[in-house]
């Protein structure tokens, strides 16, 4: 069986978890990635409301949709951070708070320790009507961000050493090992999507951030290829050198090249899709990534978990560009094959 395709619902958090379902469902997908934000998935009251987890079950089942991980990337980013009036706009009050830098820190890092505990019980409460759906990886995932104190030093000036950038990471595995410790009580992985701003925004630094967290096995990835093929990293090449720590994945296209010539790939302080940009996200199948090669990668490397859509498009209607990258992923997507295929030319096997 392919992998079920599920949607991202984080761009459509405008849109009340019981106006979208439907409206995911008719675009034809399997299930749902969860965004904590807007009201689709709300930790405190996962925790702390009684019946609210059975209650999102209800209205997933209404719509006949599956869901296998949640994700936490506003909250995640102000991690470790250095925080700005920026972050108030993403933040829950109560994770906000005063604003003060160090406590907005230490709060969200709370938060995601409890939304670790929130996926635990949420997915608890669906296994019943989660074993009627193809079972996916089997893992419980919180996918997110970690924010980053040194991706102000990306370019190398004023001078900066290889020990300014390692403080960096070590205030970032200072601050996620209590995170994935509690993770680990709960039998949940976190899933750092990769990406410019984090503490990893390709290869090397995702490597250099498992160091970080001396390879704790509840850290890996929630696998993205837009964000790295437009920086000239080898997307594929990510799959096979960290596919034992990719937890979930996003199917999300971009283009690159197209521009004016007047904005690099630091996008110049521009908007999206403004002409002058030398990259922007496509809808999947619109842009320059090459799925076929991921699809082919992430069966080599025995990845079995959804292939969840993160839509955007600024220059296309979000329906109906979600309601394509549907279709376009699931005929593109294909079981492995559980045989060899010249067997029938191996008498032995006959």
């Amino acid at each position: 069986m392919s992998r079920p395709v599920t949607l991202f619902t984080g761009q459509w958090a405008d849109l009340p978890a019981e106006e979208l379902f439907p409206k995911v469902k008719a675009m034809g997908f399997d299930g749902v990635e969860l965004a904590c934000w807007g009201d689709h998935f709300d930790v405190q009251k996962a925790l702390n409301e009684p019946g609210y987890v059975e209650r999102l079950w209800e209205l997933l089942k209404k719509h006949d949709l599956a869901c296998y991980s949640i994700s936490s990337h506003l909250v995640g980013q102000a991690i470790c951070d250095p925080i700005d009036e920026r972050h108030e706009c993403i933040l829950p009050p109560h994770v906000w708070g005063d604003g003060d830098p160090e406590g907005v820190r230490q709060r969200a890092a709370l938060e995601m320790i409890d939304t670790g505990k929130a996926c635990r019980k949420f997915l608890d409460a669906g296994k019943a009507y989660m074993a009627t759906k193809p079972a996916g990886s089997g893992k419980a995932v919180v996918n997110g961000f970690t924010g980053s104190s040194i991706w102000g030093a990306l370019y190398a000036f004023p001078p900066t050493s290889q020990a300014y950038l390692q403080k960096g990471f070590d205030d970032f595995g200072t601050r996620f090992k209590p995170i994935l410790d509690a993770f680990e009580k709960e039998d949940v992985y976190f899933a750092l999507e990769v990406h410019p701003t984090e503490i990893a925004f390709d290869i090397a630094s995702a490597q250099r951030a498992v160091e970080a967290v001396k390879g704790h096995k509840r850290f890996g990835f929630n696998y993205d290829p837009s964000h790295l093929g437009y920086q000239g990293v080898d997307y594929v090449k990510f799959i096979y050198l960290l596919g034992e720590r990719i937890h979930h994945a996003h199917m999300k296209d971009v283009w690159w090249g197209h521009g004016t010539g007047e904005v690099g790939v630091f996008g110049g302080h521009t908007d999206f899709c403004d002409a002058r940009r030398y990259w922007d996200f496509r809808s999947v199948g619109r842009g320059d990534i090459n799925f076929e090669e991921v699809i082919v990668a992430l069966n080599d490397t025995g990845y079995n978990g959804p292939l969840s859509i993160e839509w955007e498009d600024g220059r296309m209607d979000r329906f109906h560009g979600a309601t394509e990258s549907c279709a376009f992923v699931k005929g593109l997507d294909f079981p492995r094959n559980q045989i060899a295929f010249d067997a029938a030319f191996d008498k032995s096997n006959q």
